[in-house]
């Protein structure tokens, strides 16, 4: 019987289905890359696929044909099991691509956009897309989900793997929060550094396209359709995959304990690196 995870050693046996590590080495392995290439990097839930959307329709003038943006904007790790060949000529140049990697893990030989965003806020926004899709809504409450992710610091081992190549020039450096604070700047930063002509009709049409508003329309292009499909051969069908959801900076407030075990995990990880207390203290240093 297909069933969702109520517990989290059985959404710990759901995500070994998807995420086989072997496969995902084999996709990685089999990408070759090229100097225009694109490659959006994030940790997952900070602001991946806004950017994603930003990028394709800069390159495209708006294209919206794709049932998918990740097959418009391929996922690297993923090429493997979804039947991708990660090497193909896309829809337009430059070439683009999603990958949630450290830079370390990742091939050289792009051009790579990672985006930084508030912990605790990436955080929630994992335990409400993995809720509906892979976790019982209901059976797990986010404080566990959350304690659970964070005991091996994954993202602030990504963040500390991007921090030090911040200032690279293959690498573009965002803030999601200063992405929301000034779309119009990150648009002429992508297009800039992905080497797209920018003119007043593309900007507008990228405003448009890439607005919580228009995605909210659109969200059946950005709830990881072919991740789903692949999903429920031992999921129950009509799961909530969607992504487009608020996106906002302080979403949820956490108990005094989620809090105090995510300050001590910067502090672990990620003070030692750049001298910052916090992440409000680090990112207001880039603005």
């Amino acid at each position: 019987m297909k069933k969702r995870a109520t517990s989290m050693a059985e959404l710990g046996e759901l995500h070994a289905k998807s995420f086989d590590p072997e496969g995902i080495a084999r996709s990685i392995k089999s990408y070759d890359p090229r100097p225009t290439d694109v490659i959006i990097t994030p940790y997952g839930k900070s602001g991946t696929t806004w950017t994603q959307q930003m990028f394709h329709t800069l390159r495209t003038r708006g294209d919206m044909d794709f049932d998918d943006i990740s097959r418009v904007v391929p996922w690297i790790e993923m090429a493997g099991l979804l039947e991708m060949d990660i090497n193909a000529e896309q829809r337009a140049n430059p070439r683009g691509f999603k990958s949630h990697l450290e830079w370390e893990k990742l091939p050289r030989g792009a051009k790579y956009i990672n985006v930084i965003r508030n912990p605790l806020d990436v955080a929630y926004s994992a335990f409400r897309f993995m809720e509906g899709w892979f976790l019982e809504p209901g059976a797990i409450p986010a404080e566990v989900f959350i304690s659970a992710r964070a005991k091996d610091a994954p993202y602030h081992k990504h963040f500390v793997s991007w921090w030090r190549h911040r200032n690279d020039e293959d690498v573009l450096y965002l803030v999601y929060e200063h992405m929301k604070q000034d779309h119009e700047g990150v648009i002429r930063k992508i297009a800039d550094f992905a080497g797209i002509e920018l003119d007043d009709e593309l900007l507008a049409i990228t405003l448009e396209h890439s607005s919580i508003e228009f995605m909210k329309a659109h969200k059946d292009r950005f709830d990881d359709a072919m991740m789903r499909a692949k999903s429920e051969e031992y999921l129950p069908s009509g799961s909530d995959s969607a992504k487009v959801r608020v996106g906002m900076v302080g979403e949820f407030s956490w108990p005094d304990d989620i809090v105090e075990m995510y300050d001590g995990l910067w502090k672990q990880h990620v003070e030692p690196e750049n001298g910052f207390g916090n992440y409000q203290d680090l990112i207001d240093s880039l603005v």
